[in-house]
């Protein structure tokens, strides 16, 4: 008997994102939460990553999340539909959380939004997954690390998502690379795979969407 043919993610990651997207919920308060619907994927990092940025290029908009210099603009979680006719109909929802880290509030503000991103990841079944962007010039730092222990200890999949790839000489990416793998070498939640990008070029932004696609596909099989 022949395998069924596996499909091509490259596409169904196009055309995914290709389809409609539209804001459905902001929340920011941790009892707040819309009603679970289709599953769901979060993109997390330090303030100013390019979360905003990398969001539009996915969906090839200009504005779906709005990009600012300022740190800690995100001041919510922001809940998209993606795909199908309607909202209700979603193939799947974005979630653009918070930036954790420097933040351009105050520290109460802060603390609340750290308190809404550990209730939003404590026991959402429909979360398949977290991207966490790190700043490829900087590679991981004490906050991102914080953020890894927060997914590993609500058992929550992350994988990590490396950007300003147009900003790094190619003699450093390798190294880049190769120095976060070693940093998430030995935590129980992290998706091994790291996907490299830039919102300026579009580096990495097929390869990305292909990795939700076979997210979602492996989820629904």
């Amino acid at each position: 008997m022949t395998p069924p043919e596996e499909p091509d993610f490259a596409e169904d990651g196009r055309l995914l994102f290709a389809g409609p997207c539209e804001f459905i919920f902001g929340n920011a308060k941790p009892d707040d939460l819309p009603a679970l619907g289709p599953a769901e994927i979060a993109f997390a990092g330090r303030s100013n990553v390019g979360k905003s940025s990398l969001l539009n290029a996915l969906t090839n908009r200009k504005t779906l999340a709005r990009v600012s210099h300022t740190p800690g603009r995100t001041q919510q979680l922001n809940f998209f539909a993606l795909g199908g006719s309607t909202p209700d109909l979603a193939r799947l929802r974005l979630i653009d959380m918070p930036g954790y880290g420097y933040a351009a509030v105050g520290r109460a503000k802060v603390a609340a939004w750290s308190s809404l991103i550990r209730d939003y990841l404590r026991g959402r079944t429909t979360l398949a997954r977290v991207f966490v962007l790190i700043d490829g010039r900087r590679g991981v730092k004490e906050l991102d690390e914080e953020m890894f222990n927060l997914l590993d200890r609500s058992a929550v999949s992350y994988q990590i998502v490396l950007t300003k790839h147009d900003e790094l000489k190619v003699s450093e990416r390798a190294q880049v690379i190769d120095t976060t793998q070693a940093a998430l070498a030995k935590r129980p939640a992290a998706y091994p795979h790291i996907v490299f990008t830039s919102s300026h070029t579009g580096e990495g932004i097929a390869e990305l969407r292909a990795a939700i696609a076979q997210l979602l596909y492996e989820r629904n099989a």
